[in-house]
């Protein structure tokens, strides 16, 4: 087997010289901002848009982990061809013009096939700009600053992860006041209002975004590739996996914590509820992403991972305490989303970190490309499996799957060295 140097390489560029903070880290942070903007307004009313249409609210957990499948599988077709052939800037772009398509085709549908489509291309577009963003910002930066860079980039994208679901519930009441013979109508203009940002998003990146100079590898194949790839990232790989294998979409904590509260409050008040509290789990991202990446600089991004993945596990475990409680405490409510936001802070800053630490630059996209795959992969089984437990068994039975997965896959990272 080919020996890879699982050393950071030394970047040459020229960015790197003006420090981490540039024009394409500051303009990659304001696209993500922008394309959250679009995709997450609909995440707090998708539930609701579903309810209007009869379809379950089990067929969720189903839609959410195709499209990630779909996102997951693209990351790593994508990072392949733009190692190979050195084109990346033209597939970011296409990725994010994808977005707007997507929420286009939730505006039209009638029923969950065509709203599965819709996600579908929206994650198809997020999976094939993921990996080639990330390399574009890598080549921008210094080994030694890739956590305040990914710190701040992942905070930039959850700031429209905030704003879009406040926006979204905002536009939501205003739309309803029109007075529309269908009750889906209101969700609809939602729905073709968020093509605005989406549009924003590509435009944002096409001036600002510059791409270092990227050699094409017309060599380079993907399988040998991928066996070439250092045993130690192989093994991190592993440990991610597992992990994902747990780690449900958080579409599902929006439908748990609904169903908590409807008892007292009916749903109506209880989805609004649920919905904010999915924004203080955005609110506490953000806050932490940077600190997070400032943390793992100093004490090393693995150590750090670890500490993000217990979170996660504990997120898990809290919300099937809640069902076995059955409260509808605002307060452990709330409790379980902030432990969400600050896993999640930690697990989207620096699982890229980490693989940039161990695998070669003349790979890097292709190997962010495995480490998507492996995660939506994981997401596919989670989501699913949390839906279909929920339905069939019980959500404490459900809950307790994924945390139980999300341990063993903690575990697995802890043991890596």
């Amino acid at each position: 087997m080919q020996s890879i140097d699982p050393q950071p390489a030394q970047i040459d560029t020229p960015l790197s010289s003006k420090g981490w903070f540039n024009r394409t880290v500051a303009g990659a942070g304001l696209t993500s901002a922008l394309g959250d903007f679009c995709y997450e307004t609909t995440t707090v009313i998708l539930p609701g848009f579903l309810a209007v249409l009869g379809v379950p609210a089990a067929v969720l957990g189903i839609i959410e982990g195709v499209a990630d499948a779909v996102a997951s599988f693209t990351k790593m077709f994508s990072g392949y061809f733009a190692d190979k052939f050195g084109h990346r800037k033209a597939l970011v772009l296409i990725g994010y013009g994808l977005t707007p398509v997507g929420q286009a085709l939730l505006a039209i549908s009638l029923g969950w096939p065509l709203i599965l489509l819709g996600r579908m291309v929206s994650w198809f577009g997020k999976g094939l700009r993921g990996p080639l963003r990330d390399a574009i910002i890598v080549q921008a930066i210094t080994p030694e600053t890739r956590g305040r860079a990914f710190g701040f980039h992942r905070a930039m994208d959850t700031v429209g992860a905030i704003f879009g679901p406040l926006l979204g519930i905002a536009l939501l009441g205003w739309a309803q006041g029109f007075g529309w013979d269908d009750p889906d109508a209101a969700f609809r203009m939602v729905f073709w209002l968020t093509l605005i940002p989406g549009l924003l998003a590509v435009v944002a990146f096409l001036t600002l975004v510059h791409d270092p100079e990227h050699s094409p590898n017309p060599a380079l194949k993907l399988f040998s590739t991928l066996r070439g790839l250092p045993a130690r990232f192989k093994r991190y790989l592993g440990a991610v996996g597992i992990f994902a294998a747990g780690d449900f979409s958080h579409s599902l904590l929006i439908l748990a914590a609904t169903t908590l509260l409807t008892p007292s409050m009916g749903v109506v008040q209880a989805a609004q509820l649920a919905g904010l509290l999915y924004v203080w789990r955005n609110i506490v991202q953000v806050v932490t992403s940077y600190p997070v990446g400032v943390l793992a600089d100093r004490l090393g991004p693995q150590r750090v991972l670890v500490v993000g993945y217990s979170l996660g596990v504990a997120t898990a475990a809290l919300m099937a305490a809640a069902f076995v409680i059955d409260t509808q405490s605002l307060w452990f409510l709330g409790l379980t989303f902030f432990v969400a936001g600050l896993y999640v802070a930690v697990q989207e800053a620096l699982e890229s970190t980490v693989t940039a630490g161990m695998v070669a630059q003349d790979t890097l996209a292709t190997s962010y490309g495995a480490l998507g795959t492996v995660n939506g992969a994981g997401k596919l089984v989670s989501s699913s499996a949390v839906g279909i437990l929920w339905t069939v068994v019980s959500p404490v039975a459900a809950f307790g799957f994924a945390a139980v997965l999300m341990a063993v896959g903690t575990l697995a990272l802890l043991r890596l060295r």
